[in-house]
């Protein structure tokens, strides 16, 4: 039998993939990895919007771990906003749209129960990963300097009254009705005694339309991920009040969000795809990849931003912006990997539909953990942690996180939603 040739380009391919290997056994140094059975499809269409917390699914392509794990014509594809990326999942790659997402957490479940589709027409999702924790911003224009704002927004009450007794509207925005960004700054306002559908007008941004409408006046405040609030700091437009970990530390934020369907019609496909996202975190959480992470992302291909407008926070530096208010090792650094940053804890998505029930986008009747049940897939993500070889001592032995405490004293005790919504002070539902 005639030995086959083996080429150059063999030889180089041969090496990279052991390199690779290598790299995910360092990892995740749990046990050794074990190559999955072989996906049924090559390919899968993911979108994303120029967010830093978008990186892991970058990584993924740029670094080769789609390809790594039989998914050699995964696609990442830019979206213009949140409303076109659910548009472009409820459309699927059959219709020309996308598989799957970087995704705002509370999306998958408005997404499945109709409530922000066209006609109301639900579209099944699911959760497979959560994709970072902490480091989203609460940005407030110049104009308001001289409150020096932080975590208690209430000196934005008599501001934003004298605004609209003077003919003025003012203004806060956020990237999508229900979504992480709206929640967060609704949390911020309403402690503060600033009723956000009454006190102010809520319009919807995309993230990378943020800084350039602050410029031109269209909003006071807006909250957003990054790199948009530290490229307003940087152009000199206004300065972060809040990094979000104030607000709730070590709190959820994206998710790796697919259709059902075609999770349910390539099961060991979607068990590739987690298996290469993850490697993409832990690969993202290091710091000594930090810069790297951000030169990439911040190239014209994927963000086109400036390097110096992503990589400070992305490596703990805050400049807040306003009176030397500068942190250098913050704890509200942007986490993939480290503090299960990655698993998709259900108590977590609990309270992201507790919240949408304040501001009445579901239902108070509505069945949250039977909903968070059905979009929630952990179990996948189990599949796959033990497939890639995480060590058990990785894999939270719980669906919940148990309880949250706000910055404001309230607690979210993920058996008792109600309790926690009665406990609010301004709100939407009776």
């Amino acid at each position: 039998m005639q030995t086959p040739k083996i080429t150059r380009r063999d030889a180089l391919r041969g090496a990279s993939a052991a390199l690779t290997l290598a790299a995910a056994k360092a990892a995740f140094p749990g046990g050794a990895f074990a190559q999955s059975a072989e996906p049924e499809t090559r390919t899968v269409k993911l979108g994303y919007i120029a967010l830093t917390d978008a990186a892991a699914l970058i990584i993924a392509k740029e670094k080769g771990f789609f390809t790594k794990h039989g998914l050699p014509d995964a696609e990442v594809l830019k979206q213009a906003s949140w409303g076109a990326t659910r548009d472009n999942l409820v459309l699927g790659s059959e219709a020309n749209g996308i598989d799957g997402a970087h995704i705002l957490t509370p999306m998958p479940y408005l997404i499945s129960t109709g409530k922000v589709t066209q006609g109301g027409v639900p579209t099944p999702m699911y959760i497979l990963a959560r994709l970072n924790l902490d480091a989203q911003a609460i940005s407030v224009a110049a104009e308001y300097n001289g409150l020096k704002l932080g975590l208690d927004s209430s000196p934005l009450k008599d501001a934003f009254a004298k605004k609209r007794a003077a003919g003025g509207d003012p203004k806060v925005a956020m990237t999508f009705p229900g979504g992480t960004h709206d929640l967060w700054i609704r949390y911020w306002l309403a402690a503060g005694g600033i009723d956000p559908d009454k006190d102010v007008s809520t319009i919807v941004v995309p993230p990378p339309q943020m800084v350039a409408n602050m410029k031109v006046g269209t909003m006071d405040a807006f909250c957003v991920g990054e790199p948009w609030n530290a490229q307003l700091i940087n152009q000199k437009l206004g300065y972060t009040a809040a990094n979000t970990y104030e607000i709730w530390n070590k709190h959820p934020e994206k998710a790796l969000g697919l259709r059902a369907a075609w999770v349910d019609k390539h099961p060991k496909a979607a068990r590739a795809l987690l298996m290469a996202v993850m490697e993409g975190q832990a690969w993202c959480d290091k710091l000594e990849n930090r810069e790297e992470m951000c030169r990439i992302v911040g190239t014209r291909a994927w963000f086109n931003v400036p390097v110096a407008d992503i990589l400070p926070r992305q490596r703990g530096e805050y400049d807040y912006g306003i009176e030397s208010k500068v942190v250098t090792d913050s704890p509200g650094i942007m986490k993939f990997w480290r503090d299960h940053a990655s698993f998709p804890f259900k108590s977590h998505d609990l309270w992201f539909i507790a919240e949408n029930m304040r501001w009445g986008k579901f239902e108070t009747n509505t069945d949250a953990k039977a909903l968070v049940d059905k979009v929630n897939r952990s179990d996948l993500w189990r599949e796959a942690a033990k497939t890639l070889g995480i060590a058990a001592s990785d894999i939270p032995a719980s669906d919940s996180r148990g309880k949250e405490t706000f910055f404001d004293g309230k607690v979210f005790d993920p058996e008792n939603p109600q309790v926690y919504l009665a406990s609010l002070p301004i709100k939407r539902i009776a």
